[in-house]
């Protein structure tokens, strides 16, 4: 059981940080925002990047042309969320 959680949810989180690195190269080349796919990229990963961006820009870690916010979430999803829920199931189950 705590295999089968700790492996469901890693495979979880590389998928988001897999969603966020494709955004972030689609914000480099042009694509149609009406597409379907693409909308629902967006859907997926807007909540996850709208915290960060928050937290930067009361930090006023501002960039005028850059937006750093998905690299600061996959940082932050790789080395405290991710190993902080496998020790939360590890404690639990």
């Amino acid at each position: 059981m705590e295999y089968l959680l700790i492996r469901s949810l890693s495979v979880f989180f590389q998928l988001v940080n897999l969603l966020l690195v494709i955004r972030v190269v689609l914000s480099w080349a042009r694509y149609n925002p009406y597409n379907k796919y693409i909308t629902l990229l967006f859907n997926v990963t807007e909540p996850v990047l709208e915290p960060f961006r928050k937290l930067m820009s009361r930090l006023n870690v501002n960039f005028e042309m850059v937006d750093l916010s998905p690299l600061v979430a996959m940082l932050c999803i790789q080395y405290i969320i991710q190993p902080l829920t496998y020790t939360l199931i590890r404690l639990f189950f």
